[in-house]
């Protein structure tokens, strides 16, 4: 069984082809093309413009990534019926992408095509779920609408298959934080999300603040491991670990950025000052989250701990959670290239879809709130 998947929630054009087995899925090919350079002038993803470059981008990288999983053939040119084309008709440059590429491409020895539906930046999502339903139309292929997040939790799949539930889920990203009791894969429950700033928004907050271009949050990280080189604790700045002791599961992190902003008025901002800032910010939030999470763990008891989305990629948050948590809770992250958005994760969460025959064929409409217990 082969899954074509394609997601564009966000500033990424990504396809993956995976290869599911009797024992485990395997990837046959993972494109990701990043829109980065485009958008740091704005400061932050720019709606609008991301849905313009997956236009571009999306036929290109559906031919590399059927031909670095060896489906890629050509054959006699076909006109592409006008009634696939309409679909894609508010995306000029999709549509006409997708005129002139398509129709020459022989049909993949594909089984299914996923997509992400939400959450995300909703033009950006149209982008590629209009492209996903032509697919399906043109090559006769169901489709099957995927949540973000659910990708994010599924993209551990690829460290092992041998995942116990109860499961919790940290899903820690630039739009969400949120903690998740999945009972099975397709049976969630949020117990835990922030109220403001997502804790990848923050950090990306901050960077600005010390003067960084957007995305900051790796030059945070970088910082901040300079400084726990040198010093031992971090002493020079001292910030709030908002909602630590809270009776619930809430997180908040956007008093953290503004006690950060009022902190910095108050200094010359220097490299020195940069890391000190970046190690106490970075703390701070690590220590909330951990914090956050082994409590969830003392009201909901869970057999697995899933640490996953663009955030997990933070190396200091992997590794206070792993020595903070019981050492019989098996733990889990994904691998590094999967933190961040990709097709891969929204091929694993349809592939476990199709294993408990939840691919149900309905209308897909982009859901920029979409959440994974809905």
């Amino acid at each position: 069984m082969k899954i074509l998947a394609i997601e564009t929630s966000c500033d990424e054009t990504a396809i993956s082809v995976v290869e599911a087995t009797e024992n485990s899925p395997s990837v046959l090919s993972h494109i990701v093309n990043s829109q980065i350079n485009l958008h740091q002038k704005y400061g932050g993803v720019f709606p609008s413009l991301a849905k313009r470059e997956h236009g571009k981008n999306l036929v290109p990288a559906l031919v590399e990534a059927l031909n670095k999983a060896n489906l890629y053939f050509e054959t006699n040119s076909i006109e592409i019926p006008t009634e696939i084309l309409e679909t894609l008709e508010k995306n000029p440059e999709l549509q006409e992408s997708f005129k002139n590429g398509l129709g020459a491409i022989k049909k993949p020895e594909i089984d299914y095509l996923a997509v992400t539906e939400g959450p995300g930046l909703e033009p950006a999502l149209w982008a590629g779920i209009s492209f996903a339903k032509a697919l399906s139309m043109l090559w006769d292929i169901p489709l099957i609408p995927i949540n973000h997040m659910e990708g994010h939790l599924a993209s551990v799949l690829l460290s092992t298959e041998n995942i116990e539930f109860p499961a919790l889920a940290l899903l820690v990203s630039g739009g969400h934080t949120e903690l998740v009791l999945a009972s099975s894969w397709g049976k969630y429950q949020i117990i835990g999300q922030t109220l403001d700033d997502a804790v990848g928004e923050a950090f990306d907050k901050v960077a600005r603040l010390l003067g960084f271009p957007y995305p900051g949050g790796p030059q945070i990280s970088r910082l901040a491991s300079k400084h726990r080189k040198k010093e031992k604790v971090s002493a020079y700045f001292k910030l709030p670990r908002p909602m630590l002791n809270s009776d619930n599961l809430s997180f908040s992190f956007s008093g953290l950025k503004t006690a950060v902003r009022y902190a910095l008025e108050k200094t010359e901002i220097t490299l020195e000052i940069q890391q000190k800032m970046a190690r106490e910010f970075e703390d701070a939030v690590v220590e909330v989250l951990v914090s956050k999470t082994l409590k969830a763990l003392g009201s909901y008891p869970a057999k697995t701990l899933i640490l996953a989305g663009g955030v997990s990629a933070n190396t200091y948050l992997r590794k206070q959670l792993k020595e903070s948590l019981p050492k019989d809770l098996l733990y889990i992250v994904p691998e590094q290239h999967l933190s961040t958005d990709n097709a891969t994760m929204i091929a694993l969460a349809a592939y476990t879809r199709i294993r408990n025959n939840d691919i149900s064929q309905r209308e897909i409409v982009a859901n920029g709130n979409l959440q994974i217990d809905s």
